[in-house]
């Protein structure tokens, strides 16, 4: 069996995310842009963190380039543009309407195993009827946000001490009861969902057969070459469970059996979806090549296996927004830099949105990562885009590792 070596696996997973070609220094993005790549990646996660733009609206700038964040947010909330919904996949997600029929099966097994669990919060006392009350308000009067609920409690505990009746409202959700129908503030407004689902949504449940077999082909599509195992987690499939459908679908030759190398000059078992092997044999042949910089959220699903990260581009990519800063490496809110096929380094960064300063607390390359003029100009290109993108007037580099990168980078910048 052919050996594709790790340069091939690494640019056809980077063509496949989206993040291969260059950007245009003014992109003409169109929603219809945004929701072909929310179509492409599967889904994009959701996230509350906001020293920058929030994760999701930084996956798509890593792509796109500048676009109007306004035109992502009425493709999820406005009628008649909606064709995107918030779900639970990997994560809290950004997802397409057509694939909402491939979630029934989900919400489904989730109520059941609620009403079957003793230990459940709905079936502790009293918790059945405040769930009907919250739904019986949002049917009555419309669209309702957590805060439209008052607390019964003299006072709460930790971040996660959820009032009860956003516990109610978040089953609701899980069950869909519910859907988010906007957000004011960031904070979701919870509504009925035979208001909020648009009529031509696809309603008829799948086999759990065929959700499996949907959800594994929507991993190997955005991934590229991947193990069983990164195939599964992409959708947060267990593995176990994943396996007589990927075993299928390597029986029916939809995903292909491929050797590859990995970090280390290891051999790894892959497969790839069968319409990816020609992207494949132009990627290990040099004619599919990564030729962008850009900086990728911490929750971009590039990076969401790290594992797989560390395998292929010997990254580690840890979040530390949740550490004490005491025990801060990198920084709070690190954006890991692609530059071409290799992460080179990464920032930590501070959007001051009173006076348009973003300030990099810190900015690293990685050990051993050569700065090379060509790496410089492509930094300076994408931090160009991110100002403009954050409408920031002015950037501050506070520390950089090593010293000649943060001096080289405002040098070039100043160039305009």
């Amino acid at each position: 069996m052919k050996l594709y070596p790790l340069h091939a696996v690494r640019n056809l997973a980077i063509a496949q995310q989206g993040l291969a070609a260059p950007v245009d220094q003014d992109p003409a993005n169109t929603p219809q842009h945004i929701y072909d790549l929310v179509e492409r990646l599967g889904m994009v996660q959701i996230d509350t963190l906001h020293r920058v733009a929030r994760s999701q609206y930084l996956v798509l700038w890593s792509r796109l380039g500048n676009y109007e964040p306004l035109d992502f947010d009425r493709q999820v909330y406005t009628e008649p543009q909606r064709r995107l919904f918030e779900g639970w996949l990997h994560a809290a997600c950004y997802l397409p309407l057509t694939g909402y029929r491939y979630q029934l099966d989900a919400m489904r097994t989730s109520r059941q195993h609620a009403e079957n669990h003793p230990g459940h919060w709905v079936n502790q006392p009293g918790n059945r009827e405040l769930t009907a009350q919250v739904l019986e308000r949002i049917r009555t009067e419309g669209g309702l946000r957590t805060k439209d609920f008052e607390d019964p409690r003299p006072s709460r505990g930790a971040w996660w001490d959820w009032k009860p009746a956003k516990i109610a409202l978040e089953y609701l959700f899980l069950w869909g009861d519910v859907m988010a129908a906007n957000r004011i503030n960031f904070h979701r407004v919870y509504d009925l969902t035979e208001r909020v689902l648009p009529a031509w949504v696809d309603r008829s449940i799948p086999s759990p057969d065929d959700v499996t077999r949907h959800w594994i082909e929507v991993g190997s599509l955005a991934l590229g070459a991947a193990t069983p195992r990164q195939l599964a987690a992409y959708t947060y499939r267990k593995q176990g469970a994943a396996r007589p459908a990927i075993e299928k679908l390597v029986k029916e030759s939809v995903l292909l059996p491929i050797k590859a190398q990995v970090l280390g000059g290891q051999q790894q078992d892959m497969l790839i979806h069968h319409t990816l092997l020609p992207q494949l044999e132009r990627a290990a042949e040099g004619a599919l090549a990564a030729r962008r910089t850009t900086f990728l959220s911490p929750f971009d699903s590039l990076l969401w296996d790290r594992q797989r990260v560390e395998h292929l581009w010997a990254f580690t990519d840890i979040l530390e927004a949740y550490k004490p800063a005491r025990q801060h490496t990198w920084g709070y809110f690190c954006l890991p830099i692609l530059y071409q096929d290799r992460l080179v380094g990464r920032f930590d960064p501070k959007m001051e949105r009173s006076n348009g300063l973003l300030r990099l607390n810190a900015l690293y390359l990685e050990p051993g990562v050569e700065l090379t003029d060509e790496l410089v100009a492509g930094a300076a290109q994408a931090m160009r885009s991110f100002l403009t993108f954050h409408h920031a007037t002015d950037l501050l580099i506070e520390r950089s590792q090593p010293d000649e990168f943060g001096r080289q980078l405002l040098a070039v910048l100043s160039q305009g």
